[in-house]
């Protein structure tokens, strides 16, 4: 049973099932996929993924504004925390840093992160952290406001081990998205092997991002399949351990989704040792 731990559900392409959600996630259900984070870019779409939730007992959620995403006004704390408040929120993000990139400027990307940060420590959410580019001041930054004890999640993780090690360090889990499946995508895979599997999660990160042997497509959660299969192909062990072992770290890092687990869910991760 697989968990897609960062899907865009508000920004499926219309090529997705015809941009039926629905659609969408009973594809991925027929493929053993059992839960899904849905991840908030804007403040302003919380409210539409809080919809999708309600009509999918499988979907949670997330809010916060994206280190990218060009704002009239930014976000104060109070905002992010009553968004989160208001529509169940079970993780605060994707915010993060990302250098890469100059639409909006480093130092209203500190300020929006930081605010974040400070967000998920007063409500004991897991930050779901975007980094590109901008290690030290990423690292630093959870370090300052982060509780180790409530922890999150680096996603789409392309940074090197040693970041990875400290973040882990700090309560974080790594997660890999279909860019591990990419054939030029060697250090990741590295990373796939090296990483502890207790502290991995796995994710589409769809519409982006779609793994091989659908690159060129729009990406949609049936696909963190592939994800976990690449990963298992590295480690030489079965999908299903890296099924199993990534549906357990989801939960024990978003104790907020653990109402939606299925019973089928409960009892084989129990089964497992997982629980």
């Amino acid at each position: 049973m697989f968990v897609d731990s960062h899907c865009h559900l508000d920004r499926l392409d219309s090529r997705t099932h015809g941009g039926d959600v629905g659609a969408a996630l009973a594809a991925a259900r027929q493929r053993h996929v059992s839960q899904f984070l849905a991840i908030a870019t804007t403040l302003e779409g919380v409210p539409g993924l809080a919809a999708i939730a309600r009509e999918h007992d499988d979907v949670a959620i997330s809010a916060g504004v994206h280190p990218l995403h060009e704002v009239p006004e930014e976000p104060s704390v109070e905002a992010i925390m009553h968004s989160a408040d208001e529509h169940g929120a079970v993780g605060i993000g994707e915010t993060g840093l990302d250098y890469h990139y100059t639409a909006v400027p480093r130092e209203v990307q500190h300020e929006r992160f930081r605010r974040h940060l400070i967000a998920a420590r007063q409500l004991a959410l897991p930050v779901i952290i975007h980094t590109r580019e901008a290690r030290e001041d990423t690292l630093a930054l959870i370090r300052e406001h982060v509780d180790p004890e409530v922890g999150g999640v680096l996603h789409c993780f392309t940074e090197d081990l040693d970041m990875a090690r400290e973040a882990v360090g700090m309560g974080f889990q790594i997660s890999l998205s279909g860019i591990v499946t990419f054939r030029n995508a060697t250090a990741v895979r590295g990373l796939a092997s090296q990483l502890p599997l207790d502290r991995m999660l796995i994710e589409t990160d769809s519409p982006y991002l779609a793994p091989v042997p659908h690159r060129g497509k729009p990406n949609e959660p049936a696909w963190v399949v592939e994800v976990a299969e690449c990963i298992a192909e590295e480690r030489g062990i079965s999908v299903d351990e890296v099924a199993m072992q990534t549906a357990a770290n989801f939960y024990r890092l978003f104790k907020g989704a653990k109402s939606e687990v299925s019973g089928e869910m409960k009892a084989s991760l129990s089964q497992a040792g997982l629980t």
